[in-house]
């Protein structure tokens, strides 16, 4: 037994690093990192960045002007379905700071005082959603903002103001969803009430210019993306 006993310990003592890691790894795989293995190397959705384990810059040049052209090509699509669909007087598309701002006035969507979106509307959304769902892998938010106008020589109830807003803008978000293929963490809904006025509200014309949603869509920034953890791979899952 002693003889035994001795030769156990003398074969333990000189038994090579690589068998000894066998033998870990043999009760637990995960206890000895393997050498060989990088960031990224392995899995369905893994980074192909390299040895470095970055995105090569060219790549993401190549990305971001892709989402560029995608901005473009979105604000010449909805500017075109404006002009077909003779909706000139009740839309309007502008750019700034490589955002497209679309103002619908109230009278598109809702009728007075009502946050249930009109039958009438529907190809009016449909035809936003379809162009959105084109280019949805370019898109970093879609922001969708409600609006009221002051009724009265004082401000509105509080409560009707407030709500009215933010159905609206909720309504249309939801519609979105349901109906296009852009991300449900890209889609905001806001409601403002009476308090950011475009117009004065002493006069109808000013009112109803008042009384509007607006639609702000935002294209992705890839290198911002890039510089937070895990930002890109957001958007790889989702658009994949």
């Amino acid at each position: 037994l002693l003889l035994c006993f001795f030769v156990l310990l003398y074969s333990m003592s000189t038994i090579s690093e690589d068998n000894w890691k066998a033998i870990v790894q043999s009760f637990n795989p995960s206890a000895v990192e393997d050498p060989r293995a990088t960031a990224g190397a392995d899995g369905p959705n893994a980074d192909d960045f390299g040895s470095s384990g970055q995105m090569p810059v060219e790549d993401i040049e190549q990305m971001q002007e892709q989402v560029e052209q995608d901005m473009q090509a979105l604000l010449e699509a909805i500017e075109s379905f404006v002009r077909q669909e003779n909706l000139q007087d009740a839309v309007t598309v502008t750019q700034n700071g490589g955002k497209i701002f679309i103002t619908f006035s109230q009278s598109v969507f809702f009728d007075g005082n009502s946050p249930v979106i009109r039958k009438e509307a529907y190809p009016v959304l449909d035809g936003v959603c379809e162009m959105l769902s084109g280019v949805a892998g370019s898109l970093d938010e879609v922001r969708i903002q409600g609006h009221t106008a002051r009724a009265g020589a004082g401000p509105n109830n509080v409560e009707t103001d407030r709500t009215l807003s933010s159905d609206r803008a909720a309504n249309v978000v939801i519609y979105i969803q349901k109906h296009s293929s852009v991300p449900p963490s890209c889609l905001v809904s806001e409601g403002f009430g009476e308090w950011r006025p475009i117009e004065r509200n002493d006069t109808a014309e000013g009112r109803a210019k008042n009384r509007r949603v607006e639609m702000i869509i935002s294209g992705r920034d890839i290198e911002a993306e890039m510089e937070e953890q895990g930002g890109i791979q957001q958007y790889i899952v989702l658009t994949s």
